[in-house]
């Protein structure tokens, strides 16, 4: 796991300071060591954290003959069965890591090798011989890779604010802060800075040198996997099982993050069962609110699993401090007050000596854990006019409110629409990937420590889909075939738990946040720029908050307020 930039020149040579400007931006990703490779027309960095084969497997990998360079930034799951392919094929390794075998399957299948890479990752592959520089990530977007393309080339890393850091101007786009209004976050492949963008999840960039032509395709798409009339339980089952070992592997000390929910329960019962080195069980609690607390729930089941137990207490002093770090992790802003309970527990995980955190986000995505996605389809169901995000209460404060609150470079912009999307797709593709996934992986990276997600894995993804397709499940209990399917794995007590939310003392924590900073909101950077009147500015100062609910566009401009405040100062080299 690392962090990777790079330059393409369009014309001129390579700018290895901006690179090394860009590297030096990333360190928290990789805290274990920088490197670079440069010629005239292209320039990489990668820093490393080192998880697989800690002892080698340093990047750049260089093919024999020195034509083919490439850095990754991810954990390739079956690369095992992969290397052992290669070497039958007589390819000659230099590292026991995962990532190689990716210069490998290129040499040997082409811009094919995406086809048969499981796992996490985002690649820049440069091909001397043919002039062409790839750009990838993998399916679900677990890992980032923005981009900004210029006169003079093409800059590109796995976070924006290396960008940022190189000199690219911190302009917001009013399109994408509008978004960002609605949904507390930005879809891909826009970002919230006017002209950088996210290579889309799933798909191949690929930048042609010798005529200067960029093309872009998906490999992968969410909604491709065939029909299959098989029994739910026992796919979900089996693939579970298959998955388990692939995800548990490290040469680092694991951890899982552990409520007392059926998700990370599933996930800390498959690493205490496969993984290599015994996992370590983290969960967080809340000065105060023991009715919203699962501490209790999930040192009882640490315990039954012989796992070593760590609490994380989070009170308001506590929050306070947190926030500003919070933020300044965020590349887009993701104003998701969860962020804060995130980042506090891989902090911990850190400290404690863990590299290697597990989480099971993406299966109330997968399995239909929110109510107001399984209305949406319920209206289909009976003919309804397409509904979705109209259905969530922040997002109808956006579209009611937002015209009042905005400011002149706001002005005319109407909701965000998305196109006709079974909503089970439709909230992977944008809540669990722009929220669930982005702030997990900046989260922990910012930390130091490698998140990995079993619930995305794409063939787990593709069967569940490819299983709806021949029989619907919407119908059925929240999570139904999934509690199905792991009675083989845990206690019926925890199978049978009603759901609880992973949600903090919202109203509580709102309201110590804007006594703490909601003065920035007062002729600061979003009245200067535009995006929310004067007028405005007092009156989110304020931060109304109604019965048992807090005010979320009042929270949305807060965080993008320090969220501007901090990425302003971080404007480095002379730009590309």
């Amino acid at each position: 796991m690392c962090g990777i930039s790079g330059h393409l020149a369009r014309r001129g040579t390579a700018r290895s300071d901006l690179v090394r400007t860009m590297t030096e931006a990333l360190k928290h990703r990789g805290p274990d060591g920088m490197n670079f490779y440069d010629t005239p027309e292209v320039s990489l960095g990668f820093n490393r954290l080192a998880i697989i084969d800690p002892g080698g497997s340093w990047q750049p990998f260089i093919n024999h003959d020195s034509t083919i360079v490439l850095i990754v930034n991810g954990e390739i799951y079956n690369y095992r069965e992969l290397r052992k392919d290669l070497l039958s094929k007589g390819h000659v390794f230099r590292s026991e890591g995962d990532c190689e075998v990716i210069l490998h399957l290129y040499e040997e299948h082409g811009t094919l090798f995406l086809d048969r890479l499981r796992g996490m990752f985002a690649l820049a592959l440069w091909d001397e011989r043919m002039g062409r520089l790839l750009l990838a990530r993998d399916r679900m977007g677990e890992k980032p890779l923005y981009l900004r393309e210029s006169p003079d080339g093409l800059l590109f890393a796995s976070e924006a604010k290396a960008l940022i850091a190189a000199g690219v101007d911190v302009e917001l786009e009013p399109r994408s802060v509008n978004a960002y209004f609605h949904l507390e976050y930005v879809t891909e492949p826009d970002s919230i800075l006017r002209g950088v963008r996210k290579v889309p999840a799933g798909h191949l960039i690929t930048v042609h040198t010798k005529d200067w032509a960029i093309h872009d395709r998906p490999y992968w798409l969410l909604n491709a996997a065939e029909a299959r009339a098989d029994r739910p339980d026992h796919v979900i089952a089996d693939l579970l099982r298959e998955l388990s070992p692939l995800v548990a592997h490290a040469d680092q000390p694991i951890g899982v993050a552990l409520s007392g929910g059926i998700d990370s329960s599933i996930v800390a019962a498959l690493a205490a069962r496969d993984a290599d080195i015994r996992p370590k069980a983290f969960s967080v609690g809340y000065t105060g609110h023991r009715g919203i607390d699962e501490r209790e729930l999930a040192r009882s089941f640490a315990n039954e699993l012989d796992m070593e137990f760590h609490e994380i207490e989070l009170g308001p002093a506590s929050v306070v401090r947190l926030f500003p770090q919070v933020v300044a992790a965020w590349d887009d802003p993701i104003a998701d007050m969860a962020g804060i309970c995130y980042f506090a527990v891989m902090r911990s995980a850190r400290e404690a000596g863990v590299r290697v955190m597990l989480q099971g986000q993406g299966a109330d995505e997968l399995f239909w854990g929110y109510p107001w996605v399984r209305e949406a389809m319920r209206r289909a169901d009976r003919g309804s006019a397409p509904i979705f995000y109209e259905l969530d209460p922040d997002f109808r404060e956006a579209r009611d409110d937002g015209p009042r609150y905005y400011g002149e470079a706001m002005r005319g912009l109407t909701p965000p629409l998305f196109p006709p999307t079974p909503p089970d797709q439709l909230i992977m593709s944008t809540y669990l990937r722009e929220n669930g996934i982005a702030q997990g992986d900046r989260l922990s990276m910012a930390n130091s420590v490698e998140l990995r997600l079993p619930f995305v894995d794409h063939h787990l993804v593709d069967a569940v889909i490819g299983l709806r397709k021949a029989t619907p499940d919407h119908h059925e209990p929240p999570k139904h075939r999934l509690r199905e399917a792991v009675r083989f794995l845990l206690p019926t007590a925890i199978i049978d738990r009603p759901k609880r939310s992973f949600s903090p003392p919202i109203k509580q924590w709102y309201e110590i946040l804007f006594a703490s900073y909601g003065e920035l909101l007062l002729e600061g950077e979003l009245v200067r720029r535009g995006i929310i009147s004067p007028a405005a500015a007092r009156e989110l100062t304020k931060a109304h908050f109604p019965p048992g609910g807090g005010s979320p566009f009042a929270f949305k401009a807060l965080a993008l307020e320090m969220w501007c405040r901090h990425n302003l100062l971080r404007r480095g080299a002379r730009p590309c």
